[in-house]
């Protein structure tokens, strides 16, 4: 509630923003509409989008070459982390031609940690959509097996000729994503197999090193390391950097809020409705929890959305829908000791690097969630970091 209590206000803002463009450039149907329909604020919100920001995810792939950005993810965690991550094709049987393999070894003591595969091109024919990170092989003392080794998979576009795999920003973000559930993986000391890297760890944090990932993805120094012209060299230009920067925080209230409701209605549903001694529907009981977390935007009395959100039916995420809103709670917390320490510091950010090492990516789910957070920032998480990243603060 606290957090809805900051993205209401900026959500009634946000849309009334939308209203007036739709009024303005809509022609007469729109003219004297006092309210706009739902298929009518996605639509007239991509066109304010375009307005503020002007820029596509099209115009930015020569700046993110798949290279480029693996050298600059990698420079990152080695940096933080104090790891080395080296290419090693070769060393293992891959799927396919594109697959590559790599290492990685403690920075101090050179000791082999983990490896892993990245297959990082789309191929429709054989390979479905989306991206992933899936176990190889696990950490576990019981069948000595020290190694873990992780799958890391993406669908971005393939080189042509000469040219490399050029990524979108959101490719760029869903890599670093990734890489992140990779590491919790690959960086664990726990030996014991069922509680080793991202097993035994519980669902509401689960998300936590993969959106931590995400968030150096706007820091400067790190994308800077790695946006170039694939062709001139030329850095990223300073007014795109602002405008990614911007667009993060675009419709930021409309967008929580309806996590928020979504949340809510997931958990009121499996822990308070009871459909046989209760006189509400559960489209009633959407409608309760709407008119809370989203009064300006109510379900049309023909909405049906209930029927179709598999996340909780059919998706796993069963009373769990809140992790989502959660995990990105304590992820931005977490980047925020980075932000505390001084981005720019060496010494600080190496530090409290190695502090996130040694806990959240270390410690798997041996460990409740809750007492590796403390123990990695000293305390429980606030949101204060997530509104401020968000534009809400």
């Amino acid at each position: 509630d606290s957090f809805h209590s900051k993205a209401l206000p900026a959500a009634e803002r946000e849309l009334a923003e939308i209203t007036a463009l739709a009024k303005e450039q809509g022609g007469e149907q729109y003219a004297d509409l006092e309210k706009l329909a739902p298929w009518d604020i996605t639509f007239w919100s991509e066109r304010l989008k375009e307005q503020k920001f002007g820029i596509t995810q099209e115009e930015l792939r020569p700046y993110f070459a798949l290279p480029n950005v693996l050298d600059g993810m990698f420079g990152l965690v080695e940096r933080i982390f104090n790891i080395q991550v080296r290419p090693a094709d070769g060393e293992a049987e891959v799927w396919h031609p594109d697959v590559r393999f790599f290492n990685i070894y403690d920075g101090s003591t050179e000791k082999h940690l983990a490896s892993f595969y990245l297959d990082p091109y789309a191929r429709p024919a054989d390979k479905r959509g989306g991206a992933w990170m899936d176990v190889c092989i696990g950490k576990s003392e019981a069948v000595a097996r020290d190694v873990p080794v992780a799958y890391l998979t993406c669908n971005g576009s393939p080189p042509l000729g000469d040219v490399p795999s050029l990524m979108t920003f959101e490719e760029v973000e869903t890599l670093f994503h990734e890489f992140g559930h990779g590491l919790q993986h690959m960086l664990t000391s726990a030996i014991v197999g069922d509680v080793a890297g991202i097993n035994g760890i519980e669902w509401d944090a689960i998300e936590l090193p993969s959106q931590f990932m995400e968030n150096w993805c706007y820091d400067r120094s790190t994308v800077y390391g790695f946006a170039k012209h694939h062709e001139t060299g030329e850095p990223l230009p300073e007014e795109k950097f602002e405008q990614l920067k911007a667009q993060r925080t675009f419709n930021a209230g409309l967008a929580a809020c309806r996590q928020l409701y979504l949340g809510q209605l997931d958990m009121e549903l499996y822990s308070n409705y009871d459909p046989d001694n209760s006189e509400e529907t559960i489209f009633d009981v959407q409608k309760r929890v709407a008119s809370k977390y989203v009064p300006y935007s109510m379900p049309l009395p023909e909405d049906r959305f209930l029927c179709t959100f598999m996340h909780i039916f059919d998706g796993g995420y069963s009373a769990g829908y809140y992790s989502y809103k959660w995990a990105e709670v304590m992820s931005a917390d977490a980047f925020g000791a980075f932000e505390e320490a001084g981005l720019e510091n060496e010494e600080a950010v190496k530090k409290v690097g190695m502090s996130f090492r040694d806990t959240v990516l270390s410690l798997g789910g041996g460990v409740p969630p809750m007492e590796v957070f403390e123990r990695f920032r000293g305390r429980q998480p606030s949101p204060e970091a997530l509104l401020r990243h968000s534009g809400l603060q």
